[in-house]
Order: structure tokens, then C-alpha cells, then sequence
């Protein structure tokens, strides 16, 4: 989740003109702030002086188990530039950490319902997402499209459930083919419980030994990732620490690779020969195939738009969900801007703005 700051927001005034006097900036009416609690979920909504009717309903991104929450609840970095363009804003802390996609969308559903109450003639409702929250606001407008007008994913990790777990236990046990018994891991492997019950600091420094020792392998692992081998070590741990997350919450490991061919890996008979396989725990299996289900079937405008270089939304999983939205004949069809920035949801406060206004003029 981006990092929060103060929001500091300027207007000029006309002060009286008196004899020898010159003309003054007064600053406008702060915006009002609204915190509070709903079913364990800490949320804040920020209305400004010239509100234009519209809400915004700002999706955070993922937040890593046992990271402290400050109360009340600070703003997104982007709840500023939001507010200046006359939005109001709510936000949820959601009430669980980690990969919470699920408990999200009722979260943001319940903040949005509350946010109503508190505003009153909101002529029209957007969901804009970051990261994890891109996701949240993709399945929010597959779901529940009569309570929005549009949406906007940023560096949004927009993939169904499954295809996401599956793509990163792929990263896991490519690892462990290529650098078995790692000096600090442990030696059943990163997709194992010994891992789950790492630190991300112990993982990314046992990760980036390894990768160390074999610099040839390491680039070869780095471009079937996707990602430069300066990326490669957080981007493993990563995946590890949100696979065990999810697998903690789901109750098993949700995917398994029983039957899966690999490519694009070197050689690939040696590695399908001897990578390790797993089997999925049933009931976790279920969970990510229900909850976290994502069917293209849009009804309401969305724009996308990523990060160039980004390590953590590479490109394979920036193509799926425009390509699973025209096989579901969605109406409209995604509307993907061309990527800007550098690295995860390098974002300026202007090309947030503009992001949500491409969802506006698409109406």
C-alpha cells in the first residue's frame, strides 16, 4: 500500500481591497473527515469543501500479516489529488491483512453502503484500486455493478484466484529446482510449511545468497519470471509470502502442479522431470475457485493501466484479465491505458486523476 501523507489543499480568495493593500490567498474550508469501524474494518471517508457529488471508493493494496495499523486510519497518498479534483474519498483498512481480496469486497461494500448514508445525493459512484486493491475493484464490478458507475485498476494483480496461486507456486518450486538445499531455507522447499514460518527478510536473504552462486541460472530464472535479476530475489520472496498467506487462509495449498507441463525453463524435460510436485488441499482449492473467482463478465466501464518494469505485476499477468474480459463478451470491453511509470504503482497524483477521468468520459 503506497505510503500515506498530510493533505494539504489551497484555494484563492478575493480579500477586501482596502487603500494601499494588495490582494491576499486565503486559504479554503479544510475537508471534512469522517473515521470509524464496521465489522473489524477500519475505514475513513474525506469529503472536500467543493465537493463535485461524486465518490471514490480507494481499494489499498496488499499489507503484509503483523504489519501495525495506525488509528485512525491515515489517507492513500492519493487521497489528496483525489479530494483537489473534487472527489470524495472512502477507504477501508479492510478487516484482515494479507492477501484479503475476499474479505475486501464486503468491506468496501459495507464502507460504501455507510458512505451514502453519510453524504446523501451522491450522483455517482467509482471503485479505483491499487495493486491487491485492483482486483478488489475488478471483482467489485463484476459482482456488484449496480452500485457503480465505472472503476479503475492501477498495477492491479487482475487474475482469477487459482491462475494467480498458480503462477506463484510456479516461481516457488522453479527455485527449488535450480538452487536445492539453499544455505538459510529449508530443504523441503519454499513451497513448504518450513517456509511459510520465515520472515520475508530471512527468505529475500536466503533467496538472494542463492541466487548469488549460480549468476547464470539466476538470469535464466529472472527472464522466464519476467522480471531483472536485481528484482529477482524480492520478487521470490514475494510470492512465497503471499502463496502461505493465502494458503493459511484458504486452509491447504490451493493449487497444485501434478500434471502441469513447464516451459520456457531451459531444458524443459529435465525440469518437468524433476521439479517438485504438489497436490492441492481440496477444500483450499475450492476457496480460491469461488471466492476469488474473476470472469471478465463486465457491465460498468473499467480502465487499466500498469507500471512499466514492474516486478510484481509482470507482463503475462497484465494480459490476462483484457483477454478473459473478450471471451466473456464483456460490455463494455477494458479500456487499457499505456503504461507509465517505473516499478510497482509508480504512479503520479496526476495520472491517478486522469486514470479516473478515462473511466468518466467512457460513459
Amino acid at each position: 500500500m503506497p505510503k500515506t501523507r498530510t493533505l494539504h489543499r489551497l484555494a484563492l480568495a478575493f480579500a477586501l481591497l482596502l487603500p494601499h493593500t494588495p490582494l491576499s490567498a486565503a486559504p479554503a474550508a479544510p475537508p471534512r473527515t469522517l473515521n470509524g469501524e464496521l465489522q473489524g474494518a477500519r475505514w475513513r471517508l474525506d469529503v472536500p469543501a467543493g465537493w463535485n457529488g461524486e465518490l471514490v471508493m480507494l481499494a489499498h493494496g496488499y499489507e503484509p500479516v503483523g504489519v501495525p495499523q495506525p488509528s485512525p486510519m491515515p489517507a492513500n497518498e492519493s487521497t489528496a489529488s483525489l479530494l483537489a479534483a473534487g472527489y470524495a474519498v472512502a477507504q477501508s483498512a479492510y478487516a484482515s491483512q494479507g492477501w484479503a481480496v475476499a474479505d475486501a469486497i464486503g468491506d468496501m461494500e459495507r464502507l460504501r453502503a455507510h458512505a451514502l448514508s453519510e453524504l446523501k445525493d451522491v450522483r455517482r459512484t467509482w471503485i479505483l484500486g491499487f495493486s491487491m486493491g485492483g482486483a478488489v475493484a475488478v471483482a467489485t464490478l463484476e459482482r456488484l455493478p449496480q452500485h457503480y458507475d465505472g472503476g479503475v485498476s492501477l498495477c492491479g494483480a487482475n487474475l482469477p484466484g487459482e491462475q494467480l496461486a498458480n503462477d506463484l507456486l510456479t516461481t516457488l518450486v522453479a527455485f527449488d529446482y535450480f538452487f536445492p538445499e539453499a544455505e538459510g531455507l529449508p530443504r523441503q522447499g519454499l513451497a513448504s510449511a518450513e517456509a511459510a514460518a520465515l520472515s520475508q527478510m530471512a527468505l529475500y536473504q536466503g533467496i538472494a545468497a542463492a541466487l548469488q552462486t549460480r549468476p547464470a541460472v539466476a538470469a535464466q530464472l529472472a527472464t522466464r519470471l519476467e522480471v531483472s535479476v536485481e528484482a529477482l530475489p524480492g520478487t521470490i520472496s514475494l510470492h512465497a509470502m503471499i502463496l502461505h498467506e493465502l494458503a493459511a487462509r484458504a486452509g491447504g495449498m490451493p493449487v497444485g502442479n501434478v500434471r502441469t507441463a513447464y516451459r520456457g525453463f531451459g531444458d524443459d524435460k529435465a525440469f518437468n522431470a524433476g521439479v517438485q510436485r504438489l497436490a492441492p488441499a481440496a477444500p483450499a482449492q475450492l476457496y480460491v475457485r469461488e471466492k476469488l473467482a474473476l470472469t471478465g463478465a463486465l457491465k460498468r466501464p473499467l480502465v487499466i493501466q500498469f507500471n512499466n518494469n514492474d516486478p510484481s505485476i509482470v507482463p503475462r499477468m497484465q494480459a490476462v484479465y483484457p483477454q478473459l474480459a473478450e471471451r466473456a463478451g464483456a460490455a463494455p470491453l477494458p479500456h487499457v491505458l499505456p503504461a507509465v511509470g517505473e516499478g510497482h504503482c509508480g504512479f503520479t497524483d496526476s495520472q491517478v486523476v486522469e486514470a479516473l477521468r478515462a473511466a468518466r468520459t467512457s460513459l
